[in-house]
């Protein structure tokens, strides 16, 4: 059954020309990121994937556009999961929001957000969930100084 699913989202969810691979078993789909919304949608309405597990990003520093956000979903119906990826450039790093969608995305993007910069409109919290207010910077980004000190309070000397 899962074999089937996966090659019904093949043919119908991955646009012409679009990018798509199998990794482990789980298709991983490139889409740009003005889909990402309406694809997502699909996904959970057409095809029954009802958990959404996590939001992270890759940080390609040397690429264009330089990060990938990087979704994963999974079917408690077909018992798969999903990749969805979608391209986002270092001078507007901007992807919509799942929070229609799924809620516990509020949470998940909040911490992405921190670690990379990456904003998600219609997010209604961007406030820093791992980080303080103030934090200058985004510690997951590859160009961020590894021995960079931002205490709360000064040290004594």
């Amino acid at each position: 059954m899962a074999a089937a699913i996966l090659e019904l989202m093949q043919r119908q969810l991955v646009p012409a020309g679009g990018e798509q691979s199998l990794s482990h078993g789980m298709l991983v789909v490139v889409v740009p990121s003005a889909d990402l919304l309406g694809t997502v949608r699909r996904l959970k309405s057409e095809f029954g994937f009802n958990l959404f597990l996590d939001v992270t990003a890759v940080d390609w520093p040397e690429r264009t556009p330089r990060f990938d956000v990087v979704y994963h979903f999974y079917s408690t119906t077909h018992m798969i999961r999903v990749r969805l990826k979608t391209r986002v450039p270092e001078a507007e790093p901007l992807v919509d929001s799942l929070v229609s969608l799924y809620g516990s995305a509020n949470f998940m993007e909040r911490e992405c957000h921190d670690m990379y910069g990456i904003v998600f409109r219609g997010n209604p919290d961007l406030r820093p969930i791992l980080l303080y207010e103030g934090f200058v910077g985004h510690p997951l980004r590859k160009d961020y100084p590894k021995l960079q000190e931002q205490p709360l309070v000064p040290y004594r000397t």
